[in-house]
């Protein structure tokens, strides 16, 4: 009868307000993707204006919302649409500033964009102004380039030396261009999607407009070609990536600037110097685990010999799927037997396996889960043979156990099979902190419940755990100026135990831009958020094992702080900010 009262007062809204604001956040969603999918103008002043007045009219809106009148899930979606205006407006900043330091590199940016802004408002085309303009494209990007060749060398060519399409008549009056390979890369970036502007532009009135091609035919192609040429020789020539395994490693530090901004966005309280502090101890927590494991196994005095062997235990060819495949059963099964998480028959039934091919492999050498499919890294025909070897290795069977439960059940299988059916608007509060975390959770859950079935298992399961606090050491140290890519590829090779083909396409996923510069922190730090409000709630005696895990998954994609406040019920403020040292209740 006790527990079924703490179990009630834990369902209850803390306050008296009992208004949702689901449907406020769902139509802040629907607005953003409105104004973002018009506004398909990248590297503009009209796209960055927009959406900044989009921001702006949505936090006037907050401001006047009655904050009283919300029950406890509204007022963790109030703090956390807020939470996510004030990162969006300080990101745009970012960006303009991004465009204002290769806005030289772009002179034919203008041009393009007003012709595509002209069309949204269904003007017609002038199409002999508009030839005219991108008539002058090419001998815009010749002369940029030769500015950049000088730079380049800090002394004129010979003109036999010069190709043709970058020959320039005035040489010594013209100003060198001196560009980092960042820049070329950002730059080749621009330039690709303008290029993509200026074809949609195109697109739209050819074959439509009856004189349109008499104009625009030969000034579009040769423009079009021009912008071609000059992305590949920003990103190939300048920048050196030419789609190889040896390409430099590329990557945007963001600063300490940049990790506070993203750290108040995922709602947390540390700093980057506090993760870091966290992020070694776990890394010498694994180091000191996998010693140990290491002499179960016959190699008192070297923990990389027993990796090294574990390495070697991998499936034959062809028979990886099949492998993982056994493997997810034998996870669900393991969770089943001892009621730790609800498991519904359909997330059981629908997941399947798909191998990745060798290109994807460059930057994503292990296995990763995408919409119902782990999707497989593994050898293939057409690698090299030294690759097919690392690759092999890097996904051996014991490597692989553990990452194939991370993947589907109980991780992000199950993960998003509760997401799609509750709250599924909070998907736009998606943070690394609960979806990466809520795996390492069960990394780390599943440890402690002897998953593993011999010392090679666990030698597979601490290998991961040491690879993720690596990432908390090796990103915040890169985005703080303190290390280089090839320090990082060294540290998860000589530290870790990488193979190099898989630590080289790890650091280049890391540093790409594609991903928030906190990401790689969410998986183990996420993970720990989680196993101390575990060890709050279900230490604490407020709900068993399986109604914490349960609830937790119902609370949707949302910083764990939040999840925290509203399992907890803990009173929340219009203007609460993250204050929760979860690292104090850990072990």
């Amino acid at each position: 009868m006790k527990r079924a009262f703490l179990l009630l007062l834990l369902c209850l809204p803390a306050f008296c307000g009992d208004v949702e604001f689901s449907e406020t956040v769902r139509h802040y969603d629907v607005e953003r993707n409105g104004v973002s999918r018009f506004y398909d103008l990248p590297w503009s002043a009209v796209r960055f204006d927009r959406m900044e007045k989009l921001y702006r009219s949505w936090r006037e809106k907050l401001q006047a919302a009655d904050f009283d009148s919300l029950n406890q899930p509204g007022r963790v979606d109030y703090v956390l649409l807020r939470t996510r205006l004030n990162y969006e407006l300080s990101k745009l900043t970012q960006e303009r500033e991004r465009l204002s330091q290769i806005d030289a590199l772009l002179p034919f940016r203008g041009v393009i964009q007003a012709l595509e802004k002209s069309r949204w408002h269904m003007s017609a085309p002038n199409s002999d102004a508009a030839a005219t303009g991108l008539s002058a494209i090419p001998e815009q990007i010749r002369n940029l380039r030769g500015q950049l060749e000088k730079g380049r060398k800090d002394k004129p060519r010979e003109k036999a030396d010069s190709p043709p399409e970058i020959a320039i008549k005035n040489w010594d009056e013209m100003p060198a261009i001196k560009l980092t390979p960042l820049l070329a890369r950002r730059g080749a970036r621009a330039t690709d999607d303008i290029r993509k502007t200026l074809k949609t532009w195109f697109d739209f009135y050819s074959g439509y407009q009856p004189d349109f091609l008499w104009w625009m035919k030969r000034p579009y192609e040769e423009s079009d070609k021009a912008l071609e040429d000059y992305g590949k020789y920003l990103r190939e020539e300048i920048a050196g990536l030419k789609g190889k395994d040896e390409d430099p490693l590329i990557g945007e530090p963001v600063g300490a600037e940049g990790l506070k901004r993203d750290l108040a966005l995922e709602f947390m309280s540390c700093s980057p110097d506090e993760l870091l502090v966290i992020g070694e101890r776990e890394f010498a927590w694994c180091e000191a685990r996998m010693k140990e494991t290491a002499a179960e196994m016959g190699f008192p005095d070297d923990w990389k010999a027993a990796l090294a062997k574990v390495k070697t235990l991998y499936v034959p060819p062809g028979t990886q799927d099949a492998y993982i495949a056994e493997q997810g059963t034998d996870a669900i099964a393991f969770i089943k037997q001892r009621d730790l998480v609800t498991i519904p028959p359909l997330c059981e039934e629908i997941w399947r396996v798909s191998m990745l091919s060798p290109d994807e492999q460059k930057n994503i050498p292990y296995a990763a889960y995408n919409s119902m499919h782990i999707m497989a890294a593994y050898a293939r025909e057409s690698m090299k043979h030294t690759d097919k070897l690392m690759s092999m290795r890097g996904n051996n069977k014991h490597f692989t156990r553990i990452v194939t439960a991370h993947e589907l059940i109980p991780g992000h299988h199950l993960q998003a099979f509760f997401a799609q059916r509750h709250r599924g608007y909070r998907d736009v509060f998606w943070t690394s902190f609960f979806v990466e975390g809520w795996a390492l959770y069960w990394e780390m859950a599943l440890w402690d419940k002897g998953f593993a079935r011999s010392p090679e298992d666990k030698v597979g399961m601490l290998f991961w755990r040491m690879h993720r606090a690596a990432r908390i050491i090796v990103t915040l140290k890169f985005h703080l100026g303190q290390t280089t890519p090839e320090q990082m590829v060294a540290f998860l090779v000589e530290r870790v135990g990488h193979e190099s083909l898989g630590a080289t396409s790890e650091v280049r996923r890391f540093i790409s831009g594609e991903y928030s510069p906190l990401y790689q922190c969410g998986y183990m730090i996420g993970g720990l958020q989680l196993r101390a409000l575990a060890k709050e709630i279900v230490g604490g005696g407020k709900m068993r094992e399986k109604e914490f895990n349960d609830a937790v998954l119902r609370c949707g994609p949302i910083s764990v702080e939040m999840i925290r406040a509203t399992l907890l019920n803990i009173p929340l403020a219009r203007d609460t900010v993250p204050t929760w040292k979860f690292d104090l209740n850990i072990r």
